[in-house]
């Protein structure tokens, strides 16, 4: 596939962060013994792996500003351009020795998503999207599964943990799955999430809780793959809202009418 500049610059980013991740990924077994070691080794990867992509777009682009998931917000000097990246998604998963986590890098422009790129340096599937240009898994094109009717559908989301999420309203919304789908799946990375939806690996996903970072990408993956995608209101507040729902047509209409059947959030622990 032909890449813009842009891309390529994006790209370029994710594939040196994404070979320090790798490279840090093959101690982490190591570090299991400690319980303060592997934490500490983690943040120190993700650290790293920020300063690459903060380090590289900013050569290519001085002028661009950034939403990074540990610098926060650097503002631009265009004003026009936003970086929103996420330097590791799927932290957990790295912790634990569990291939599957991602580097994620969007580009925003007027407010716009208009690129995204995510790529997991284990797997070394490298996901890039551009606007009015198509989705692309490591070159081969990208369309979001043609599957309709649930019962056949594979559906990817995001579970509460520990302090983080409303346990009562995500068990709600499982209930209205249960026994409707072939499958529900919750790797922990919602990037790869949506790049996996993208590739029609699911045929769905929904998640709540998210920041920006986790899901910016993605959205620009699933637009280009043919997919739709909302927030879980279906408008394209994703941002305000911390959700996102993706899927064909018929399963992102679906997944919405699950979650307005599950009801709204009651009381439980949020982030």
């Amino acid at each position: 596939m032909a890449r813009s500049a842009l891309l390529n610059v994006m790209v370029a980013a994710a594939d040196k962060a994404g070979r320090s991740l790798a490279r840090d990924f093959g101690e982490v077994e190591n570090l299991q013994v400690s319980r303060k070691g592997p934490a500490d080794f983690v943040s120190k990867a993700d650290m790293r792996a920020e300063e690459i992509v903060y380090r590289e777009l900013s050569k290519a682009r001085p002028s661009y500003g950034f939403l990074m998931e540990e610098r926060g917000t650097v503002e631009g000097s265009d004003g026009q351009h936003r970086w929103i990246v996420d330097p590791l998604d799927g932290t957990t998963n790295f912790l634990h020795g569990v291939p599957i986590f991602a580097v994620s890098i969007a580009l925003e422009r007027q407010g716009e998503l208009v690129a995204g790129v995510v790529y997991n340096p284990v797997m070394d599937e490298l996901y890039v999207a551009e606007k009015g240009n198509g989705a692309f898994m490591n070159d081969r094109r990208l369309r979001v599964s043609g599957r309709t009717d649930l019962a056949d559908c594979l559906i990817g989301t995001g579970l509460p943990f520990m302090g983080h999420g409303n346990q009562v309203r995500t068990l709600s919304e499982l209930q209205q799955l249960f026994g409707r789908v072939a499958g529900i799946r919750r790797p922990g990375a919602a990037a790869l999430d949506l790049a996996w939806t993208a590739a029609g690996r699911y045929d769905g996903f929904w998640e709540h809780d998210l920041k920006p970072w986790d899901m910016a990408a993605g959205i620009v993956l699933i637009r280009e793959a043919g997919g739709f995608v909302s927030d879980a209101s279906g408008r394209d507040r994703f941002f305000e809202t911390a959700s996102v729902v993706a899927g064909n047509e018929q399963v992102h209409r679906s997944l919405l009418k699950m979650v307005d059947a599950a009801g709204p959030a009651k009381a439980g622990p949020r982030s």
